[in-house]
């Protein structure tokens, strides 16, 4: 079992940045597969980035490619996302999620951080 708790966000206006982080629960965390989804209101839930595990590689959504940059510190168990040049399109409730093979659905998920940014 794996928990994920998401934090970072907040209300930013545009243009600025923010960085969310995904703290995660047990010891064998550079074996799973991390990804950042996000979901706006009346929206599905959208890929953001995803960090292959056993040293893969870093993939993005083309809304996120050259703004966002997704990063892990094995160490501490912890996903970031840092957003920048952030628009008010990217308001949304961000969450991690984690699965232990690279391919299949994600297993776990966090609950999530909002984040707003203001026109």
């Amino acid at each position: 079992q794996v928990q994920l708790v998401e934090s970072g966000g907040g209300l930013v206006q545009a243009g600025g940045s923010l960085r969310l982080s995904c703290a995660a629960s047990g010891r064998t965390f550079s074996l799973y597969t991390m990804g950042w989804f996000r979901q706006a209101p009346g929206q599905e839930r959208e890929f953001v980035a995803a960090s292959i595990g056993r040293g893969g590689s870093t993939t993005y959504s083309d809304s996120a490619k050259g703004r966002f940059t997704m990063s892990r510190d094995n160490a501490r168990n912890t996903v970031y996302l840092q957003a920048n040049s952030l628009k008010p399109e990217d308001t949304a409730v961000y969450s991690c999620a984690a699965k232990y093979w690279s391919a299949g659905a994600y297993e776990y998920w966090g609950q999530g951080t909002q984040v707003t940014v203001s026109s």
